[in-house]
């Protein structure tokens, strides 16, 4: 994200196609001075853009990537309870955040909005569970039946970097884990190869980065 120009000041950009909303949404601002609002021909400087619809669809995540085609967008949507999007591909868009319409409150507002911008996100309880469902459908349908978990390591390639975290030799990982050390050298190379990881140590550092060891 660009960085901001005042100490402590989160820039944002609102954007509705309905005028009252959108004075309404700007209003809401307007006596915080933590945020600062920015034009729509300046939303690239933005931390956070706040959207709002009443119906959150397909064309409406369309219609996030007309405002800024920026991947590391940050979207707060304030919006109906008509939500037929699927809630990945509105994380995948930018979606950091929603705010149901009928229980908006100014001060929830810029409380989203400032965990919006520090990069956190904030989501109703049944788009939660919604995402938590759809992790779970993909991870029993599509990864499992590949050997693979949601980090995209399988998890006899976590066994091995657990052990080369570790100091491990490769005989000594072979050993363990009842493998040849070519099965090892395999595991390694094909897991390197996939995450464009350069060596054994790159490896490590990345599955310590993502949690996974």
């Amino acid at each position: 994200m660009p960085e901001q120009i005042l100490t402590g000041t989160v820039r944002v950009a609102v954007h509705s196609p309905d005028a009252v909303v959108h004075a309404g949404l700007v209003s809401s601002l307007e006596h915080d001075r933590r945020v600062q609002e920015v034009p729509p021909e300046r939303i690239h400087e933005a931390d956070a853009v706040v959207a709002a619809f009443d119906t959150v669809d397909a064309t409406a995540l369309d219609r996030l990537r007309a405002l800024s085609d920026r991947p590391d967008t940050r979207f707060l949507l304030v919006a109906g309870r008509h939500w037929r999007a699927d809630v990945s591909a509105a994380i995948d868009r930018g979606v950091r955040a929603v705010l149901w319409r009928d229980t908006f409150t100014p001060a929830a507002f810029v409380r989203t909005l400032l965990t919006v911008a520090d990069g956190g996100g904030s989501f109703p309880p049944t788009l939660q569970g919604a995402l938590m469902e759809q992790v779970r459908w993909t991870h029993r349908e599509v990864l499992a039946p590949r050997g693979l978990t949601a980090s995209g390591v399988s998890p006899r390639e976590l066994d091995v970097l657990r052990l080369v975290s570790e100091g491990k030799e490769l005989a000594e990982i072979a050993a363990k884990l009842c493998y040849s050390e070519r099965t090892v050298k395999y595991i390694l190379h094909g897991l390197m190869k996939r995450l464009q990881l350069r060596n054994r140590s790159h490896a490590v550092s990345y599955a310590i980065r993502a949690g996974l060891i």
